[in-house]
């Protein structure tokens, strides 16, 4: 009788989980925050249209010439040389947080939640804080550096891949993992051996999604100063030349492309 409650209780969902309480409160954010928007001023200021008409049509004469495409292409180098640099560092920050806080590597339960509980708190305070942010305060430390955009992305980075990473490591099936242990392997073991490499697919999945993520936190962070793609769309932005704003762009979307793409490649070769 009590395994038949406890099993009923364990189908029933939770309140917060139950898909008619999240809709309505999706609802209500939703409504509540057009309630909060001021309606009294006008939706577009006075020449908004004519000047998304104009950027529009920019699209279809680019600015090819020899000084644009070569600071599109020096751009995109620095944008790609941030991505790449900051999820570098941010696998030394989610990788090992990320082991630790699925709480997979030990049986001790005090030692478990000690070191899962840490782990996941270091993560959630490392996301929480966008990586604008990030770059704002490390440019008000050391300055227009590239270690700023790199640590500014790295740092959240780090954070939302360890939380992936947990989440991933915790769901791998516990099936193949008993012969394991029935050997006498370590829970050390039956990670290393077991559960990484049944998660590692969808990990580097993950890890080419941030990638393409990082390409365009790169370009939004130099915005600040820092260089790249999102600098040159700044300065040409500023001079109102639409032509050359729409082939900084276009480079940023063959940038993703191309990673989209290896990223597929590799996803096949690990399925084979």
């Amino acid at each position: 009788m009590t395994s038949m409650t406890s099993r009923d209780s364990a189908q029933k969902p939770r309140l917060l989980e139950s898909r008619r309480v999240l809709t309505l409160i999706l609802l209500a954010a939703f409504a509540w925050s057009l309630l909060n928007l001021d309606w009294t001023e006008g939706f577009i200021h006075s020449g908004g249209i004519s000047a998304m008409g104009e950027f529009a049509s920019a699209l279809f004469s680019l600015d090819l010439s020899a000084d644009t495409l070569s600071a599109a292409v020096s751009a995109s180098w620095t944008t790609v040389a941030y991505a790449v640099a900051g999820l570098t560092l941010a696998l030394f920050i989610g990788i090992p947080l990320g082991a630790i806080g699925s709480g997979v590597l030990t049986k001790s339960p005090w030692v478990r939640a000690t070191g899962a509980g840490g782990s996941r708190f270091s993560l959630a305070f490392f996301r929480s804080i966008h990586e604008l942010v990030w770059a704002w305060l490390f440019v008000a430390a050391i300055g227009l550096s590239p270690m700023a955009a790199v640590l500014a992305l790295a740092i959240p980075y780090g954070g939302i891949l360890g939380r992936i990473y947990a989440e991933l490591l915790q769901d791998v099936p516990e099936a193949p993992l008993q012969s394991l242990r029935s050997t006498g392997a370590s829970e050390w073991r039956v990670f290393w051996y077991g559960r990484l490499p049944m998660a590692l697919p969808d990990m580097l999945s993950y890890t080419f999604y941030r990638l393409e993520c990082g390409i365009r936190s790169a370009a939004i962070m130099s915005f600040v100063g820092l260089g790249g793609l999102g600098h040159e769309v700044r300065i040409a932005l500023d001079d109102l030349a639409y032509q050359q704003v729409w082939t900084y762009l276009l480079f940023l979307i063959g940038l993703v492309v191309i990673v989209d793409i290896w990223s597929t490649m590799v996803r096949r070769r690990l399925s084979e």
